[in-house]
């Protein structure tokens, strides 16, 4: 026997949607941020303490 459910709005997918789509934006807004914080740390090191940790100045956009 199927269910029918009525108590439900027309515009709960359209808001799930949209909060999927906000959460997901500020969470890459985030990650950026992170790597962009990570690649100015590195930047700030010399090259012997670069050397200490296993990188290069080349290494750090990538890491």
């Amino acid at each position: 026997m199927a269910v029918y459910e009525t108590s439900r709005s027309l515009n709960e997918g359209v808001r799930a949607d949209a909060r999927g789509f906000f959460s997901s934006l500020i969470g890459a807004v985030a990650a950026w941020n992170d790597r962009r914080v990570t690649r100015n740390a590195l930047s700030a090191l010399t090259a012997r303490e670069l050397d200490d940790i296993g990188l290069t100045r080349g290494d750090i956009y990538n890491v």
